[in-house]
């Protein structure tokens, strides 16, 4: 198993309307994909309380790499991001790592 951790910098003041599009357009989409998400915060302190990060769970990079781009090629995908952005991009930037458990990570 590995974890990939991603964090979404949000346009000062979208931050609500990333939650709200995660909740309630992105995770119907993972569903249909079979992208597992393990976890996901905002910042309550930290360099930026407008970030949100979240754990996905992967069998190998080759699932990930399907999975991925099969969900961000989605046309319907696609269109709801569109329709989710009328004032501009919701997220200003973005960060991600491919982690790998320890031996001794109680996560595995």
């Amino acid at each position: 198993m590995i974890y990939e951790i991603r964090v979404y910098h949000c346009t000062p003041g979208k931050l609500p309307k990333v939650l709200d599009r995660f909740e309630n357009v992105v995770f119907g989409f993972w569903e249909k994909y079979g992208i597992k998400s393990v976890g996901f915060w905002t910042t309550l302190i930290g360099e930026s309380n407008m970030d949100v990060t979240y754990l996905l769970e992967w069998n190998s990079l080759a699932e990930r790499e399907e999975k991925w781009n099969a969900f961000q090629a989605d046309p319907e995908w696609i269109k709801a991001r569109a329709a989710s952005e009328p004032d501009g991009p919701l997220v200003s930037s973005y960060s991600n790592q491919i982690l790998q458990p320890t031996k001794f990570s109680k996560l595995k």
